[in-house]
Formats: structure tokens, C-alpha cells, sequence
């Protein structure tokens, strides 16, 4: 009798962890994506960095930033489907209200994204000044030809960044322009380029070799980071334990043949109950990722 009932049973949470699976599927896959269609559209070759973004880059800027919002009605979207297949209104609400935290976990991946990605640039920009230096060039000619040649991304050189440029293209203060970009997030390794510049022209010292040791500090900071993030790991892994858990012990239930769904959603001890725990679920993941957050750099 059981096995009669069961796969009725387990059609919803089947459909459900199928959604769940392409929700994290979107989220996850984005940057592949783009990976994938950057190496297409430029024909298998490397993309030459450009001060300027190219169509290709601004078409990729845009879908990168459609698909963002896409992702953020994922929850609404297999509420949707899971209040159709149980006959309940709760799921879609619940999938309404998790849309402002989606969002916002989205855009903070986003922001770390970016500063991650930025650092890097800063570090690569210090090497390769100081290659140039070594090869010859002047210090602005050597700051100008690093920029240009290590200002990748789909959105160009922002605003300060073109105010280093300009600076060091037209005799400007190259050091204060640096500690102006220096403010953006992820640019805080300007600043110290800034010093080594205003050292190297005020006191004659060598740039290059000054460069270079930001760029070994620069360097060693971020392997501590990484370092720390590797350790963090445990906690990160926990949080994602807690936010399955709910949906294993409905599968175990609905496999043993009973039927939590209907429970949950259709009798008031059950929909008690589901608030209850989720607020419980709630304030579990928020007290591991405020333990993850304490811990970050």
C-alpha cells in the first residue's frame, strides 16, 4: 500500500530538488559560461587587453549582468512549480521572500569578485611596470604601456584609472592620481605604489626595485588570504550542511512512505511547525556565515 502511494508522494520533492539543482546550476555555471563564450567569440585566442572595451566585451558585460538578475527569481521560480504540485500557496511565498536574499548574496559575490579580480590587476600592473622600467622605459612611458596593457575586464579602465593614465601621459601628479584609485576597492596597492613613486622622484631612490618589493608584498598577502579562506572552509561547509538537512529528512520521510509535504502545508500543526524550523534553519546559516565573515580578511 505504501509502495502505491509513495511515488505520488515523491513526485513534488523529486521536482523540487530538480529545481533546486538548476538554480545552483545558475548560479554556479555564470563565469564558465562567460569563460566559455569569451575564448568562442575570440576565435580560440587570447584576448589582447585594451584600455577600451570591445562589442564583444560590452555584449559579455550585459549578459553577465542579465544573468545576475535572473538568478535572483530562482527561488520564485521552483516555488512556483512546488506550490502547483502540492496545491499550496506557501512555497511561492516563501520563494517571493527569498528573492531580497538572493539579491543581496548575489551582488556581495559579485562586489568580492570584483575586488578579487582588481587586486590582481594591481599586483600584475606593479610587475610589469617594473619590467618596463628594467627594459628602459621611462617612468611614465613604463606606467602608461603596464596600464594599457594590464586593464582587462569587460568594463575598461574606470574613472580614476584614466586619471592615472592622463597623469602619467601628460607630465600630471602620478602619485596623487594613484592614491585617488587607490580608494576603489581592490586598488588598495596603489597607495603604496604611490610612495614608491613619490620616493623614487623626490629622493632619486630606484623605482623599480621599490615596485618589485610591492609586488612580493602584494603577492604574500594575498596567499595569506587564500590560506585563510582554505581554512574557512569547515564553517562554509557547515552552512551548507544546515541548509540541506530540511530537504534530506523530507526525501527520508517521503521515502519511508509518509507525506511531510502535505503536513507542512496543509494542517495548522504542520504549517506551525515549518515556521518554527525554518526560522530555527534561519538563524543556524546566519550564525555559521557570521562566524565565516568574522574570520575572512
Amino acid at each position: 500500500m505504501s509502495g502505491a502511494t509513495g511515488w505520488p508522494g515523491q513526485l513534488p520533492l523529486f521536482t523540487a530538488a530538480l529545481c533546486a539543482a538548476a538554480a545552483v546550476s545558475l548560479s554556479a555555471g555564470g563565469d564558465r559560461a562567460a569563460r566559455r563564450a569569451r575564448l568562442v567569440l575570440a576565435g580560440g585566442a587570447a584576448v589582447p587587453p585594451a584600455g577600451v572595451p570591445t562589442p564583444w566585451e560590452r555584449l559579455l558585460a550585459a549578459a553577465r549582468a542579465g544573468a545576475v538578475r535572473r538568478r535572483e527569481w530562482a527561488g520564485p521560480l521552483a516555488g512556483a512549480v512546488l506550490a502547483l504540485l502540492t496545491g499550496s500557496p506557501v512555497p511561492l511565498a516563501a520563494g517571493l521572500l527569498a528573492v531580497p536574499v538572493l539579491r543581496r548574496w548575489l551582488r556581495r559575490r559579485e562586489r568580492a569578485r570584483a575586488r578579487d579580480a582588481r587586486a590582481a590587476e594591481v599586483l600584475a600592473l606593479c610587475g610589469a611596470v617594473a619590467g618596463e622600467l628594467r627594459a628602459g622605459a621611462q617612468p611614465g612611458q613604463a606606467l602608461t604601456a603596464a596600464m594599457r596593457r594590464t586593464a582587462a575586464g569587460p568594463g575598461g579602465p574606470g574613472a580614476a584609472e584614466a586619471g592615472v593614465l592622463a597623469a602619467a601621459a601628460f607630465g600630471g601628479d602620478v602619485p596623487g592620481a594613484l592614491r585617488l584609485a587607490a580608494h576603489e576597492t581592490g586598488a588598495e596597492g596603489l597607495a603604496g605604489m604611490a610612495a614608491c613613486w613619490r620616493v623614487s622622484v623626490d629622493g632619486g631612490g630606484a623605482l623599480a626595485a621599490g615596485l618589485e618589493r610591492l609586488e612580493a608584498a602584494l603577492r604574500a598577502d594575498r596567499d595569506r588570504e587564500e590560506s585563510l579562506r582554505a581554512e574557512l572552509t569547515g564553517a562554509r561547509s557547515t552552512a551548507v550542511v544546515l541548509a540541506v538537512l530540511p530537504v534530506v529528512g523530507l526525501l527520508m520521510g517521503t521515502a519511508m512512505g509518509a507525506d511531510p509535504l502535505r503536513v507542512l502545508l496543509h494542517t495548522p500543526l504542520g504549517l506551525a511547525c515549518l515556521v518554527v524550523g525554518g526560522l530555527l534553519e534561519l538563524l543556524g546559516v546566519l550564525w555559521c556565515l557570521r562566524i565565516v565573515r568574522a574570520g575572512e580578511p
